[in-house]
C-alpha cells in the first residue's frame, strides 16, 4: 500500500528551503511514498532543481497562488485566502487524493481550515492538538490538548484520552498506553470540579487510566499520555520550550566564560552531545490534530530540514496504520 502525503510547501518560517529538501530525503528512505508539493510552481521547481537525484516520478506539484502567513488572523486565512497552499493541501486529503497533510504554517489557521473542510469525526465534539514532549526515559510523553480548546468539559477530556490512546498505539507502537490526568496533586480529592469529574469518567472506561499526575511527571515519563485542557497544555508547552532555551543559553555562556571553561567544554563534549540528542525537540516534531476526518500534522513553524523529516515520519506512520479510521472505530465501539 502506497502513501501519499500532501505538503503545505510554502508554510512556516522557511518555506520551500526546508520542506522540499526534507521531502526529497524522505522519498529516498521510503519507496512506498508519493509526495504532493502544494505551492508556487516556479518556487517549487527551483527548489527541486537542487536535487537532481530526487525521484521526480513520485513528486507532484499542485499550484496554489496564496500563502497563509504566520501572523495572519484566522478570519483572513479561512475566508480570504481560499487558494492558499495550506487550504489546497488540506483539500487533497478531503478529496481522497492524499492520506495526510503536513504544514509548518499558522497553527490557528491550520486548525480552523482543517475543521471547516474535513469536519470532525462522529462522536468527537472537539478536535485536539497532541504532541510528544521529551522525557528522562528516552521516549516522548504524548500530551494534549496543547491549545485548541481553552475551556473544556469533562467529556471533552475523556474524548482526548480516547483519541490519544489510539494515536500512541498507531504512531509510537505502544500497546495499551498508560494515561494520566494533569492535576495539582495525585490525590483524587485534588483539582477543580472539571478535573475531578474527568477522573471519575476515565475510571469508568476501558482505558489504561493511571490516575492524576503532576507537571513533573510529564518529564519523568510516568505515563505515556497526559491529558489536560488546551489552556493548561499550551502554558506547559511554552514554559518547557522557554526553560530548555534558557538552560541551553546558560550552559553555552558558562563554558565560554574563559579559556579554562572552554577547555572543560571540550572534555565534556561527548556527554553534552548525548544529552542534547536525548532532549532534542526536533526529534519530537509533528503535532497531530486529532478528531478530524483526515490526518493533519502540524510541524513547528521554525522546523529545519531535520525536524521536518520527523513530522513526515509521524504523518507516514499515522496514514499507513489508518489512525483516523481506527479512532473513528473506537468511538463507534464506545457508543454501541
Amino acid at each position: 500500500m502506497s502513501v501519499t502525503l500532501a505538503i503545505d510547501a510554502m508554510g512556516g518560517d522557511h518555506g520551500v528551503t526546508v520542506t522540499v529538501p526534507a521531502c526529497c530525503d524522505f522519498l529516498e528512505k521510503h519507496a512506498d511514498v508519493n509526495i504532493a508539493l502544494v505551492g508556487n510552481p516556479e518556487a517549487l521547481k527551483q527548489a527541486l532543481s537542487q536535487f537532481p537525484k530526487a525521484p521526480i516520478e513520485r513528486i507532484q506539484i499542485i499550484p496554489a497562488s496564496e500563502v497563509v502567513l504566520m501572523d495572519d488572523p484566522i478570519e483572513v486565512a479561512l475566508r480570504r485566502k481560499k487558494d492558499s497552499s495550506m487550504r489546497v493541501a488540506i483539500e487533497q486529503v478531503k478529496e481522497g487524493l492524499a492520506d495526510a497533510i503536513i504544514s509548518s504554517g499558522n497553527t490557528g489557521a491550520l486548525m480552523a481550515i482543517s475543521r471547516y473542510i474535513l469536519k470532525t469525526l462522529e462522536g468527537v465534539d472537539r478536535p485536539a492538538i497532541a504532541t510528544a514532549i521529551p522525557n528522562e526515559k528516552g521516549r516522548g510523553t504524548t500530551m494534549l490538548d496543547l491549545g485548541a480548546n481553552a475551556d473544556c468539559e469533562p467529556m471533552h477530556l475523556v474524548q482526548f484520552a480516547q483519541m490519544a490512546n489510539v494515536m500512541v498505539q498507531v504512531v509510537d507502537g505502544t500497546q495499551n498506553p498508560s494515561i494520566g490526568l494533569l492535576n495539582i496533586g495525585e490525590e483524587v480529592i485534588k483539582g477543580n470540579e472539571v478535573v475531578k469529574q474527568t477522573g471519575e469518567l476515565l475510571r469508568q472506561t476501558n482505558l489504561n487510566f493511571y490516575g492524576n499526575v503532576e507537571g513533573n511527571d510529564i518529564f519523568k515519563g510516568t505515563t505515556d499520555i497526559v491529558v489536560c485542557d488546551g489552556f493548561v497544555g499550551n502554558v506547559v508547552l511554552k514554559a518547557s520550550e522557554g526553560l530548555a532555551k534558557m538552560m541551553s543559553g546558560l550552559i553555552k555562556e558558562e563554558f565560554n566564560r574563559s579559556w579554562l571553561t572552554k577547555l572543560m567544554a571540550i572534555c565534556a563534549m561527548v556527554p553534552l552531545l548525548r544529552v542534547r540528542k536525548r532532549v532534542d525537540h526536533r526529534r519530537y516534531n509533528g503535532a497531530v490534530l486529532l478528531g478530524l476526518r483526515g490526518c493533519v500534522i502540524k510541524s513547528h513553524g521554525s522546523a529545519d530540514r531535520f525536524a521536518f523529516g520527523f513530522a513526515l515520519d509521524r504523518a507516514y506512520e499515522a496514514a499507513k496504520n489508518r489512525m483516523v479510521e481506527r479512532i473513528a472505530q473506537a468511538f463507534v465501539a464506545e457508543t454501541t
